[in-house]
């Protein structure tokens, strides 16, 4: 690699990470896996699902995503948070009759993921430019912004675990990114969670030297021991699986290699449904089905997000259509084997705008990463032991900037908030997004035949900012699918900013 290229890590885009060599990409790659691995895992943990089957959809999903979009978008997969409502609430309807009610809740999952489908053919059928008319940036930006701001209070729980070590892991992502030097600008990340992680465990070790200590300074050690001076930050589940394979137990959960699906009766795959159940089954779909309408309208924002981020119209190449047919697949493909729900990751975009790092290569490295993972018990079980601390410190600022990138993308579109039309969709989407979201409810309920259906914040804001944007008069945005980048849905950044200037360059010559 020459000097100049080496100059330009971190600082300019690297559209192919090929010129980093194979161990680089591989750390990248480490780096994205890591990236997900907190918010993905915090769904199984929340629902009830298997860690292992959420890892393994992820990166099968991607897999699968990548594929159908021709390998093009750098985006990855993991549990979708939006359908965690429809988890519980098909629990609630059916789990007090003793019956394991998540097969059934997965069966819903993979119905919605159908519905990608349908958006995606009349895409197609219709072409990009007339459903996007639907999806202008001034109804897509302020759901990205939105999308990123009910994020934020889980990153804020996280980080008041500890602050001493999410501060830490937050500087680290900071100082890196900033004023790194090559190889160490690109992985911020990783840097974050090791260096929170020696933190936390000199913490550890120092508790353990200084019981007494635990008591008397009990804010240091918070999120490593509990009140009783007890260890949180242990390592018994690495202990017991290190102990199994010491006694030759080569597979099972606790062994060498497990199998990361359960398909017995006793798992959450759709083999474990009573299929005679036809009551369940119709209204477990009717609940979780209409949770898509948001999920939809978030896939659209990340990949515009995406597109922002890297400079590429995704939207138009490789399209819409083949996006949110990855996407949904994936959705239905995972709920079949009783992982949650895909989704385009906001963390994952996160990680681009902090390496500038665009290879769709590096993201399926992860997808491997991922796969691999939820086959060995013992590194599901070692990452486990992150403190939630270090989680909160590294979504302190990936949250963030999802946020910031709505705000980007309705700059660099030139949304002209001088307009009260567009003032009004803004305001009605960010303030059911988020007054929604934050209230006693959480949800919008209502009862169709006897079945009460929950519309989180963002399907709310969705549909009211289509609705809005729909009938209020003065729609000034014109998508054209045919145009470069910077005159569609994103804006140009690194090298295309480059390319920007030369053409107005020359316009000026003439």
């Amino acid at each position: 690699m020459t000097e100049k290229k080496k100059s330009l890590i971190g600082v300019e885009p690297i559209r192919d990470a090929r010129q980093l060599g194979r161990p680089k990409m591989l750390v990248l790659g480490l780096q994205h896996m890591f990236a997900m691995f907190g918010a993905t895992v915090l769904v199984p943990l929340n629902t009830g699902l298997d860690i292992s089957s959420a890892l393994f959809m992820a990166g099968v999903g991607t897999l699968l995503f990548h594929l159908l979009t021709k390998g093009k978008i750098p985006a990855f997969l993991g549990s979708s948070f939006a359908f965690m409502g429809g988890y519980d609430a098909v629990k609630k309807m059916w789990g007090g009759q003793g019956i394991n009610a998540l097969p059934y809740a997965c069966l819903g999952v993979a119905c919605a993921g159908f519905l990608y489908l349908i958006l995606a053919a009349i895409i197609k059928g219709v072409g990009v430019a007339r459903v996007m008319r639907f999806f202008p940036p001034i109804v897509v930006g302020p759901i990205i912004i939105a999308i990123g701001l009910t994020l934020a209070p889980s990153a804020i729980d996280n980080c008041s675990r500890n602050w001493l070590i999410a501060i830490v892991a937050l500087a680290i992502v900071v100082i890196f990114n900033i004023w790194g030097k090559g190889m160490s600008k690109i992985i911020p990340i990783i840097l974050g969670i090791l260096g929170a992680y020696a933190v936390a465990l000199i913490l550890y070790f120092i508790g353990q030297a200084n019981p007494s200590l635990v008591n008397d300074v009990p804010w240091l050690f918070a999120d490593v021991y509990n009140a009783k001076a007890e260890p949180i930050f242990d390592f018994s589940g690495v202990s017991e699986i290190i102990r199994n394979i010491g006694q030759g137990q080569i597979f099972g959960a606790q062994g060498l290699i497990g199998l990361p699906i359960n398909f017995g009766s006793d798992g959450n795959t759709i083999f474990a449904i009573d299929w005679s159940n036809t009551s369940m089954i119709v209204s477990s779909i009717v609940a979780i089905v209409p949770i898509a309408i948001a999920t939809m309208m978030e896939h659209i924002g990340d990949i515009s997000a995406i597109s922002a981020t890297t400079g590429n119209n995704f939207i138009s190449s490789p399209g819409l259509h083949r996006s949110l047919t990855g996407d949904g697949l994936a959705t239905t493909l995972a709920s079949v084997f009783g992982g949650p729900a895909n989704t385009t990751y906001g963390e994952n975009t996160g990680v681009l705008v902090l390496t500038k790092v665009f290879d769709p290569r590096v993201v399926r490295i992860a997808a491997f990463f991922a796969v691999g993972v939820s086959f060995f018990p013992i590194v599901s079980a070692v990452i486990r032991t992150i403190p939630d601390a270090i989680i909160g410190g590294i979504s302190f600022i990936l949250y963030g900037m999802i946020s910031s990138i709505g705000v980007r993308n309705m700059v660099e579109n030139k949304v002209d908030l001088t307009k009260s039309r567009n003032l009004i969709v803004a305001a009605v989407i960010l303030v059911s997004a988020l007054g929604i979201t934050f209230s006693s409810a959480r949800n919008i309920s209502f009862t169709v035949f006897g079945v009460t259906i929950a519309l989180t914040g963002l399907a709310v804001a969705a549909i009211v900012g289509i609705i809005f944007n729909a009938v209020l008069p003065g729609k000034d945005y014109v998508f054209k699918a045919d145009e470069t980048a910077e005159s569609a849905v994103n804006f140009a950044v690194g090298a295309n900013s480059k390319r920007q200037e030369k053409e107005d360059s020359a316009a000026d010559k003439e």
